[in-house]
């Protein structure tokens, strides 16, 4: 709570740019919505008028028929004009039909903005819950994943390695010159909504495209057909079998083809297995890889100046030729490879040995591009995540980047008007919050009611910390910070499962904590309720242990408490500390809070009197 370090007492680093200004966000989302939503109203009329004119040629042709085979009045070959206009018109539909769902899904990209903007995007997107880790130090304590969590609010990737990637940046702190990298890179992003649109409609028969893990193990196995005798082999048999064919239909008799058929049958056998390992990670996904080809390609068409936006692309094309054209060969031949299952096609299929040659070509293919599978892969991921934190940038204009300082002088936060990132903003209640540095304390001892908005306080400055180190915005007036890794003791939970006590399972979590604070960057340490499950003895003297520890080691944190006693504790643990609190006040028989951070310790309660007000005899 203390003032903000004199500058010349911390030396920042280079700040990074600040976001340049922008048109209106929600404007421009409604403008662009009305727009493409005119469009799709067109189409759609459009789209009627072909059905309705399609059933129209039908009668026609109807007619015809009649006329000229019921009555006889006019020549059948009448019925050739409708059939051909009939044709022409299905392909029509078809085509419009497709233009018509992409427009819808412009549509839909501006109303899901609305949705965050508006606060109604909970439940609605990826929430990321498979990310969550048993036993991570914050990522459960700071709703990081799940309905209404910050990755469900920040992720429009499409693909798996864009969602990783982003689920990454919010787990893993980054240095203080690759969030000032980030920041370029989404300063550039931030107002290329033709780009974002265009990438959401990439695809756009694919809900959620990519398998990343199989692909690169694919990529990276060692080569599955050995012989080099195999394709001869395939290629003489394959023309064997048409010659068989041939002659046996010119009347040479079935000897030929039955032996040239049991030659193949032994051949498909013989590399059934290798053929597995070819073509096994990919069969069935052509969908997947034209999603992947597509946004190689458009990421290689975008022109770029930040560094980090180059470094992503040239991540993608070291190899000389654009990966976009190595994809989309590979998609073609798997594509190809869908033929086989062609009822009609699948004896052409057997007898040219059309799966087999397929395999083949896609092992040559994976021979020369198979390693650099895992590196498109990356590319594409981080390019979704900087798309995603730049979407973020965009709808939350008011937001600020933070400042990153050296942590030569020590651990450093230094907050002013710090909200819930996730709470709307005409409802979040902002404070000022400084640890560490020259003057402010290095913990803060949060005493308060429960629901006074001690909890959230230690969210709010989580959560921003966390989307400052992945290269967000952050909710606030301003946010300078050092280097620091998190953990948090928010939603420790007991498990019956494990056998395991919440008083267990909070120590062992702080021990997890002690640990951290034993290496770099320092720590910062969200604990909430401190050893709230023990006797009011043990729980001061072991609450006053656990922090010095922390603050010994180099760490920086808030600790909350209703239990006014462990207060006391901030003149005993040889660091600076201070006491700040919540308050709350009864009125008409309801408690009702501010949510305002003052300094010292909270001197009421009103437990009581809220008890009596609904009838309980205290």
């Amino acid at each position: 709570m203390s003032d903000r370090p004199d500058s010349t007492e911390t030396e920042a680093l280079p700040p990074a740019e600040s976001l340049p200004d922008a048109p209106d966000p929600k404007a421009e989302y409604l403008r662009r919505r009305d727009a493409r939503r005119s469009e799709a109203d067109l189409l759609s009329a459009r789209h009627r008028a072909i059905a309705d004119a399609r059933l129209g040629v039908s009668a026609v042709a109807l007619a015809i028929t009649g006329l000229a085979f019921g009555l006889g009045w006019m020549s059948g070959w009448w019925l050739i004009a409708p059939a051909v206009v009939f044709a022409g018109l299905v392909v029509a539909y078809d085509a419009v039909g497709r233009v018509l769902r992409r427009a819808g899904r412009r549509v839909a990209f501006y109303e899901a903005g609305l949705d965050r903007m508006e606060d109604r995007w909970a439940g609605r997107g990826d929430s990321g819950g498979r990310f969550l880790t048993p036993d991570h130090p914050f990522d459960a304590d700071l709703d990081l994943f799940g309905t209404g969590s910050v990755f469900e609010r920040l992720c429009t990737a499409r693909t798996g390695s864009g969602t990783a990637t982003l689920a990454a940046w919010l787990l893993r702190p980054a240095s203080p010159d690759e969030v000032r990298a980030r920041h370029g890179a989404v300063a550039e992003l931030r107002d290329r909504l033709d780009l974002r649109e265009d990438i959401a409609l990439l695809g756009d028969d694919i809900e959620r495209g990519l398998h990343p893990d199989a692909l690169i193990a694919w990529g990276e196995a060692p080569p599955a057909f050995t012989s080099p005798a195999i394709r001869g082999v395939v290629t003489a048999l394959a023309a064997l079998n048409l010659v068989a064919l041939g002659g046996w239909i010119l009347g040479y008799g079935p000897v030929p083809i039955l032996a040239t058929v049991a030659a193949t049958l032994l051949v498909n056998r013989l590399v059934r297995r290798d053929l597995a390992r070819s073509i096994g990670a990919i069969d069935e996904r052509a969908d997947e890889l034209r999603l992947l080809e597509s946004l190689l390609g458009r990421l290689e068409r975008e022109p770029f100046t930040s560094p980090r936006l180059l470094a992503v692309r040239a991540l993608g094309g070291q190899d000389g030729e654009a990966p976009s054209r190595r994809i989309a060969r590979l998609a073609r031949l798997v594509t190809l490879l869908d033929f086989r299952r062609n009822q009609l096609f699948a004896p052409i299929a057997f007898l040219t040995l059309w799966t087999v040659h397929l395999g083949l070509a896609v092992e040559r293919w994976r021979g020369r591009s198979g390693p650099s599978i895992g590196r498109w892969l990356d590319a594409v991921g981080q390019f979704e995540a900087l798309c995603a934190l730049a979407s973020y940038a965009f709808e939350r204009p008011d937001d600020r980047l933070p400042e990153l300082v050296p942590e030569a002088g020590g651990p450093l936060l230094d907050a002013r008007s710090i909200g819930h990132p996730l709470i709307p903003a005409h409802q979040v209640v902002r404070n000022d919050v400084t640890l560490g540095g020259p003057d402010g304390p290095r913990v803060l001892l949060v005493s308060g009611s429960n629901m006074s908005g001690k909890s959230t306080m230690l969210r709010s400055v989580g959560v921003n910390v966390v989307l400052a180190l992945a290269g967000a915005p952050v909710r606030a007036d301003s946010l300078r910070l050092s280097p620091l890794q998190l953990g948090a003791t928010l939603r420790v939970q007991d498990s019956l499962q494990a056998g395991r006590s919440r008083f267990y399972a909070e120590i062992t979590r702080l021990r997890t904590l002690v640990d951290l604070a034993a290496s770099p960057p320092p720590l910062l340490f969200l604990l909430d309720e401190i050893l709230h499950g023990t006797n009011s003895h043990d729980r001061r003297s072991g609450a006053e242990g656990v922090v010095k520890g922390l603050l010994d080691r180099g760490s920086i944190g808030l600790v909350t408490t209703h239990d006014l006693a462990l207060a006391e504790i901030v003149v005993g643990l040889g660091h600076p500390a201070a006491n700040v609190h919540f308050e709350d006040h009864l009125e008409d028989g309801q408690i009702r809070f501010d949510y305002v951070m003052r300094p010292g310790v909270v001197r009421k309660s009103n437990a009581l009197e809220l008890m009596r007000a609904i009838g309980l005899d205290v």
